[in-house]
C-alpha cells in the first residue's frame, strides 16, 4: 500500500506513511499572514470581573496577549512538524462580552518566508485561551474553551483562503 503525497495529499507523510517535515529549500520567500480565532465561554460575571480588573492575578487580557506571542514564536517546539520561523508581527486580540459570557480571540501572525504562519496564528489563540482560563479559574472553572479555527491565510503557493460561514464578534484590541 502505497502512502505517497499524490494518494493522500498530505504533505507531511513520505513514500512509505512516515511522519517528515516538509522541505521548503525550493520554495519562493513570500509575505505571509495567518489570522486565527476562538472563544472562551464562561460566567457573565467572569467577564465582568476581567474588565474590571478584579481577579486577584492581575490583567488578564495582558498577560493572555503575551503568553499568544510567546506561543506563536515556539510553535517550532511544540508542534512537532512545523519549522522555526522569523516572525515579523504577531498581534493577539479580544472582544469581551459580559451579557453572553463569551471572549472571542483574534491573533494575527505575519512572516517573510518559504512556509505559512497559519500553526503559529492557531496556537497563539491557543495558549491565549489557556492562559485566560488559568487566570479565572479560581473564579470560574466551568470555562469552556471553543471554535478555534482558521480565519484566513495569505501568501504562498495556495495563494488565498477566507473562511466563509462562522466567525465570532471581531476582537476590538482589548
Amino acid at each position: 500500500m502505497t502512502h505517497s503525497k499524490e494518494k493522500t495529499g498530505l504533505s507531511h507523510l513520505d513514500d512509505q506513511g512516515q511522519a517528515k517535515m516538509v522541505d521548503v529549500t525550493a520554495k519562493d520567500e513570500t509575505t505571509r499572514e495567518a489570522v486565527a480565532c476562538g472563544i472562551i465561554r464562561m460566567q457573565p460575571e467572569t467577564v465582568r470581573l476581567i474588565q474590571v480588573g478584579g481577579l486577584s492575578k492581575g490583567d488578564v487580557f495582558s498577560v493572555a496577549r503575551v503568553a499568544g506571542i510567546m506561543a506563536a514564536k515556539k510553535t517550532w517546539g511544540l508542534i512537532p512538524l512545523c519549522h522555526p520561523l522569523m516572525l515579523t508581527g504577531i498581534d493577539v486580540s479580544f472582544n469581551s462580552n459580559p451579557e453572553s459570557g463569551e471572549i472571542a480571540l483574534e491573533a494575527r501572525v505575519k512572516t517573510v518566508g518559504k512556509t505559512g504562519v497559519e500553526m503559529e496564528a492557531l496556537t497563539a489563540v491557543s495558549v491565549a485561551a489557556l492562559t485566560i482560563y488559568d487566570m479565572c479559574k479560581a473564579v470560574d472553572r466551568e470555562m469552556v474553551i471553543a471554535e478555534i479555527f482558521l480565519q484566513s491565510k495569505q501568501g504562498g503557493r495556495s495563494g488565498t483562503f477566507l473562511r466563509s460561514g462562522f466567525s465570532p464578534s471581531p476582537p476590538s484590541g482589548s
